[in-house]
């Protein structure tokens, strides 16, 4: 009896994204699983691709010869076999291809971590299988037959019976021909034993607990109780909790003590930091209390490296992996819990289809796998205050330092002062006498240059004035053209060399570096020995680890750096931050900049006075009066968040609202706008009235041009995100079945509340 298999085909291209059906050949139907990955001839050439099967049929459905047959099934990808859990992964991969707007082959892709796959290291082994009377016999025939490199072995196998292949080949001088010659012979064999490679090397500690403050503890405590609520189903138990914990306050230990009780219950724990906050400090910290079942995935470490972790994973050698958002994927049997620390960073949004916010992916898998997850931030994302704002996840607050120290106190310098004071450094003085005492006292300093936003944000550095679009209430950006544009909607003005708002003349772009700042303070401070870490000077394999070792082994007095050197870090020497050029994020060209500058800057400030000493933290900013600075400096995320909620509900932004960004791109400009507002008219013809939802655009992109294809961007705002999912829905519908809107040359994408302007 014929048997068919659905296949989908490996092309990210929304029309083809459907499932084909496939001849299953008689020789192949006892290896085609749902999930298997499989080469199949596909096209008018029927050139071989890459698909992955998710059904199988009994009739096809369509004329016999048409039908062609599966070619070969592939051997799984090393760390993942879909046919361990294909029902999950299929349903892990649907679901986010309906909620992200990608096509099923990306969505494979993404939930199998599809990568290079590095060489795997295996050892060959050479075993002896005769007796030990039978072997001697066959010695002494080698020996008559003077077949000496044949005698040296099996004399060699006679004392072991299992020898290395490398020990054979190099010490014994054994070629491998005489070797296979012996196995033909039916002496010996050969053994393949694949080793996998362990970042890990550190012993666990002979410590079974921590000692945690009774506020941790009852973290710990009721996260346990909602775990086992959730083994045994019961109703209304929340499954995420967000903990709400100032810098310092000993995060980590929660999170290690959670995952020890769940990991005792037989299940793996999934825990995510950002990449530029996986410190060597952190990781030592669970290392020492999980040994080898621990491992840690991150850009350090080679392809092979890399999926050696996720075959260990999957064979359950581990129960605790460590890493950034790919870390999400691997392909433990049954996770427990999923925590995800700084759980605000915007490196957890996935920028390539599908465009996924990890928070959302993370309680979807702890949901399939009846696990809890762990949400942890000292500035946590509006996003996930509001949904416990609204009783939809558990709140718990640390608001006290771990080692009992107070959080530092935080100086706002205003920098149009310092110019009328005829100081036109990029140090205040306030900072300048700081530092200097700092120098005195042997103490350490960190310098942070706030450079997010940098690409054209314009500027009164008389008043303070930046412009804005009158339609968004976002920064407009200096073009090269001279204009001023708003990346939202498309609004431009033409740019001014003077101020309009008091006329002063020192009006410019936001524009300074690390290694000018660098070059200014070796002139000011010539005694100190000064570490800069940015884009730059990271860029070498082990340059990271090497400037923060140095620095936390005091070898230098001031660490000059980018937002890298904000995230994670606990440096004790250190009593002095300063924050240079506040503003810079504070002006970028989307909706989240107050978020992000009030979460950089709480974050800047607590890496001072985390030893014994105090701390200080002067803030220098052009805008001391705005609510994002005001609330950093008092280190008060309440105020913030209620000013800054207020903004998202009068404007309608997330979380208060829902919005999408449909982005078009094409080497054809003109097709590329065709299609923008075909997909304009195609909406407004849906909701004529605008009650459902509002469109913004269609504009050029930010950069609207980029290699070779233009771009153009629409944003939709809505209430509910179902709404916009119904819109997405309607344009790739349009876009399959309506050329006349979209042809065939246009790419589209969708970006649910995106993260950073397209």
């Amino acid at each position: 009896m014929e048997k068919y298999a659905q296949v989908i085909i490996d092309i990210s291209r929304r029309g083809l994204d459907r499932t084909f059906t496939y001849r299953i050949p008689q020789a192949l139907q006892e290896k085609v699983r749902a999930g298997s990955i499989v080469m199949v001839p596909f096209g008018a050439g029927s050139t071989l691709r890459k698909g992955y099967v998710t059904g199988f049929s009994d009739h096809a459905g369509i004329a016999a010869d048409r039908i062609k047959e599966i070619a070969e099934v592939l051997e799984p990808t090393r760390g993942y076999s879909m046919e361990d859990d294909s029902e999950y992964y299929l349903r892990l991969a649907a679901w986010m291809k309906n909620r992200y707007g990608a096509t099923m082959a990306a969505a494979m892709r993404t939930v199998l971590a599809s990568r290079k796959q590095g060489k795997i290291l295996e050892h060959r082994q050479i075993r002896l299988l005769l007796s030990e009377e039978d072997a001697k016999e066959k010695l002494a025939e080698f020996d008559k037959k003077h077949q000496k490199a044949r005698a040296r072995l099996l004399k060699e196998l006679l004392e072991v019976p299992l020898l290395p292949w490398t020990l054979v080949t190099a010490r014994l001088h054994v070629s491998s021909s005489v070797i296979q010659a012996m196995k033909r012979m039916g002496i010996i064999e050969v053994e393949s034993v694949q080793e996998l490679r362990n970042p890990v090397n550190v012993s666990a500690s002979t410590r079974t607990g921590m000692k945690l403050s009774e506020a941790q503890q009852r973290i710990v405590d009721r996260v346990i109780a909602d775990f086992d609520a959730l083994q045994e189903r019961e109703a209304g138990t929340p499954r995420v909790s967000l903990i709400h914990g100032v810098t310092g306050s000993g995060k980590t230990e929660v999170y290690i003590s959670i995952i020890r009780q769940i990991c005792a219950r037989g299940r793996q724990a999934i825990m995510l930091i950002p990449e530029i906050a996986l410190t060597f400090q952190t990781l030592m910290r669970f290392y020492s209390h999980f040994g080898d079942r621990v491992s840690v995935v991150n850009s350090s470490l080679s392809d092979a490296e890399r999926t050696d972790q996720w075959e260990r994973a999957r064979r359950g050698e581990i129960d605790v992996i460590i890493g950034p958002r790919s870390a999400l994927f691997t392909p433990f049997s049954n996770p427990g819990v999923i925590v995800i620390d700084e759980e605000h960073e915007h490196s957890y949004k996935n920028e390539s289809m599908p465009k996924y916010q990890t928070r959302e992916v993370a309680e979807e898998i702890a949901r399939m796998h009846g696990a809890v997850l762990v949400l942890g931030s000292a500035t946590p994302s509006l996003e996930s205050y509001w949904r416990a704002q609204q009783g939809e996840i558990r709140l718990f607050r640390l608001q006290e330092r771990l080692t009992g120290g107070t959080l530092p106190s935080v100086e706002t310098v205003d920098m149009r002062q310092e110019l009328q004071h005829g100081n036109r450094s990029i140090l205040s003085r306030s900072l300048y006498e700081k530092i200097r005492a700092r120098l005195s006292a042997g103490q350490q300093s960190m310098l942070f240059i706030n450079r997010r936003g940098y690409a054209g944000f314009v500027s009164c550095r008389e008043c303070g004035f930046v412009p804005k679009c009158p339609h968004c209430d976002v920064s407009l950006s200096l073009h090269g053209n001279g204009r001023l544009v708003c990346h939202y909607c498309g609004y431009e003005r033409p740019a001014f060399r003077t101020c309009p708002e008091c006329g002063s003349r020192y009006v410019l772009a936001m524009r300074a570096g690390t290694e000018q700042i660098e070059g200014v303070l070796q002139q000011t401070f010539p005694q100190a020995r000064i570490l800069r870490m940015d884009a730059d000077t990271t860029r070498k394999k082990g340059s990271y680890e090497k400037i923060l070792s140095a620095f936390s082994a005091e070898e230098a007095d001031i660490l000059l750096g980018t937002q890298m050197i904000v995230k994670g870090h606990d440096f004790p020497g250190v009593t002095l931050v300063g924050i240079l050029m506040a503003d810079m994020s504070l002006y970028g060209d989307d909706y989240r900049s107050a978020e992000r500058t009030f979460q950089l800057l709480t974050q800047a400030a607590g890496r001072a006075g985390r030893g014994t000493e105090a701390g200080d933290v002067v803030i220098q900013t052009y805008q001391p009066q705005h609510y994002a600075i005001r609330h950093a400096a008092r280190q008060d995320y309440e105020g913030f968040y209620r000013e800054e909620i207020a903004y998202r509900r009068l404007l309608r932004y997330p979380p208060a609202a829902h919005m999408m960004a449909v982005q078009i791109q094409s080497e054809d400009e003109d097709a590329a706008l065709h299609a923008a507002n075909g997909i304009r008219r195609l909406l407004m013809e849906a909701d004529p009235s605008g009650r459902k939802y509002r469109i913004i655009g269609p504009a050029g992109a930010s950069l609207r041009k980029l290699r070779d294809l233009f771009r153009f961007v629409m944003y939709i705002k809505a209430e509910k995100y179902d709404t916009l999912i119904d819109c997405k829905d309607r344009i790739e519908k349009t876009e399959a079945e309506h050329p006349a809107y979209i042809s065939r040359n246009v790419e589209i994408q969708f970006d649910f509340d995106p993260v950073n302007p397209f």
